[in-house]
């Protein structure tokens, strides 16, 4: 049986002419509280984003465009760290986002080895989330 949902839909308000000129920014999180605060962050920026909870699903959007960011939780149920090796062959290049919980010392690593460009704290991603959506959709204008 499929899971039911593996990605959901792009978070905009924007009318569908106007999608061209938002960043695309893919997010591998399978905890709520984590996907509501993406979402409304990205929403109040007028980030174009599509939250996916599978590496299967990560990859499926992967291949069907380039997005100018991807974010990981690194503690993910749905094996992030495969999620990311898999990533770097599908869309090497683009900037990688990982976070996780600051104790995760040898997981931030592992990550960081499988081409996770950019570890930080849950803590810290959280402070900075806006500021890291806003440079992805920068990188669009």
């Amino acid at each position: 049986m499929e899971e039911p949902t593996l990605c959901r839909d792009r978070v905009r308000d924007t009318p569908e002419e106007e999608v061209t000129s938002l960043a695309q920014v893919l997010a591998m999180v399978d905890d709520l509280f984590f996907q509501s605060k993406i979402i409304e962050t990205a929403r109040h920026l007028g980030v174009d984003l599509k939250i996916c909870t599978t590496p299967e699903a990560l990859a499926a959007e992967l291949s069907k465009a380039t997005p100018h960011l991807v974010v990981v939780d690194l503690n993910a149920r749905n094996q992030p760290l495969e999620a990311i090796a898999h990533m770097q062959s599908l869309a090497a290049g683009v900037p990688l986002v990982g976070f996780l919980s600051h104790v995760q010392t040898e997981l931030a690593e592992q990550a960081q080895a499988a081409g996770c460009g950019e570890v930080m704290p849950r803590s810290k991603f959280t402070k900075d989330l806006a500021t890291i959506l806003a440079r992805a959709k920068s990188e669009t204008t």
